[in-house]
């Protein structure tokens, strides 16, 4: 597969500002020790698949159409007789994002979707793993807008988690917010 002749905007802005600024603030003498955006996994938990086996094949179709690549479906590792949940049933569906469909997934969701998020206030600085990782959730799909709202079911949370390559929370939140997610200060 080929990568597009255009770089995507936050790539570029890494690129040109924010390298340079993260390394001259954390005094980092090497270019390749410069915190970045690894990957970004997006996943929906389906536990309602169970009753409902056509909810996954609706997950696939907006997860595919959110991030832009077909997502794998997770099955069940283990039986739990509890909730009728046999070995090998589909439980969610997962992507991961890299390189261009990363930044672009980044960009849509900061400038586009987020601000569609009703009495929205901004992420919480707080989520960070200790390793450099982001997790958020968001309540509904429906928020992007390439979602068509009259063919939406079932409204679907996603989880969405923004890996890192620094180790060090500080640094992945400058990272973050100069890349423009919105954090509550």
């Amino acid at each position: 597969m080929s990568e597009p002749t255009t770089k995507p905007r936050l790539q570029e802005i890494w690129e040109t500002e924010l390298a340079g600024q993260l390394a001259e603030r954390f005094s980092i003498g090497s270019r390749m020790a410069v915190p970045r955006l690894e990957r970004i996994a997006v996943n929906i938990g389906l536990g309602a698949a169970v009753q409902e086996p056509k909810l996954v094949e609706t997950a696939v179709a907006e997860m595919t159409v959110i991030t832009g690549q077909k997502p794998i479906v997770t099955r069940a590792r283990k039986a739990i007789a509890n909730f009728k949940l046999r070995e090998g049933m589909p439980i969610g569906v997962a992507a991961t994002l890299r390189r261009h469909r990363m930044y672009e997934f980044l960009d849509r969701l900061v400038n586009v979707a987020l601000p569609r998020v009703r009495d929205f206030r901004g992420l919480s600085p707080r989520a960070f793993d200790g390793h450099g990782n982001y997790t958020m959730g968001i309540r509904e799909q429906v928020i992007f807008p390439e979602i068509d709202l009259d063919k939406v079911d079932k409204v679907l949370g996603l989880s969405i988690t923004m890996v890192t390559t620094t180790d060090d929370d500080e640094r992945s939140l400058a990272l973050l917010a100069g890349l423009g997610v919105p954090f509550r200060t």
